[in-house]
């Protein structure tokens, strides 16, 4: 499993310890240190477990962290965990078998959420589908990467992730994916995913949106869409260009909702447009 981390030596250390704690043995852990600055190497430093595996890198953020780690790593299967999330000690037990004996190359389970310590329930909206809903990964996230486990055959047809992106690079993955794979899902609560924190990148990094538009024009550009798929994404890109548009006018941001305006017309008309120029919007 790969852990990417960036100065969060306490949060990280928990990650560890509970994948380290896993009732299924057979892994390696690697944790990929995105050049931190605080003491999270002489701490990660101290534990003795074979299976853990540090690798540091200079400060290139999560989707750079996560391939470096993939790119090092051998195993058949391959586990995503925030290194401020943990998992239930029966997770690898009951999530690698759930995958084989479904012929899945890739699953989550269902998740504990907390916020600022406490515990919350989910909205409906959150519930985690099954199978093929590439419409709904189109609206939202429906992939949590700390649930997810996806085979080395999934990875090697549809990785890496897009390090282009700061934010949004899980969403981008699994809009892709969910045009070539059922996910599986094992219905039991095998995540604990913190949240609440300023240092979240859904906190930190401003109009995560523009991203998602980013990556439905990358899937649009890319071709290789049915006519359905096509008209689902288009629809959603101009559905979510429609919002960032309006976000822009309210704050007199005109140019920049033009530019969006521009760009989504020329989208839907066919014409060939260069998906990094949304994120210089």
């Amino acid at each position: 499993m790969i852990i990417p981390t960036y100065n969060r030596a306490d949060r990280v250390c928990r990650a560890v310890d509970s994948v380290l704690a896993q009732k299924f043995a057979d892994f390696e852990c690697l944790v990929v240190n995105d050049g931190s600055t605080d003491d999270t190497a002489d701490r990660l430093a101290e534990y003795a477990d074979l299976r853990l595996k540090v690798i540091w890198q200079e400060n290139r953020g999560v989707s750079a962290a996560r391939n470096f780690g993939i790119a090092n790593s051998c195993g058949e299967f391959i586990a995503l965990l925030d290194s401020d999330d943990e998992w239930v000690v029966e997770k690898l037990k009951k999530q690698i078998p759930f995958m084989e004996e479904g012929g899945f190359e890739i699953s989550q389970t269902d998740e504990i959420w907390i916020r600022k310590g406490k515990r919350v329930n989910q909205c409906k909206k959150h519930e985690k589908p099954e199978g093929m809903f590439f419409d709904r990964s189109l609206e939202m996230c429906m992939v949590s990467p700390s649930c997810a486990i996806f085979s080395r055959k999934f990875w090697d047809e549809l990785g890496p992730f897009d390090e282009d992106m700061p934010a949004c690079e899980d969403y981008d993955l699994w809009i892709r994916a969910g045009l070539k794979y059922p996910v599986g899902l094992l219905r039991e609560r095998l995540t604990v995913k913190h949240g609440g924190r300023p240092d979240q990148l859904s906190n930190s990094v401003a109009c995560l949106d523009l991203y998602r538009i980013y990556a439905i024009v990358k899937l649009l550009q890319d071709g290789g869409l049915s006519a359905e798929e096509y008209d689902m994404a288009l629809a959603e890109l101009q559905r979510k260009a429609g919002f960032y548009i309006g976000g822009c006018r309210k704050r007199g941001r005109d140019g920049q909702a033009a530019k969006m305006e521009r760009l989504v017309q020329d989208v839907a008309a066919g014409n060939t447009v260069v998906p990094a120029e949304i994120i210089k919007i």
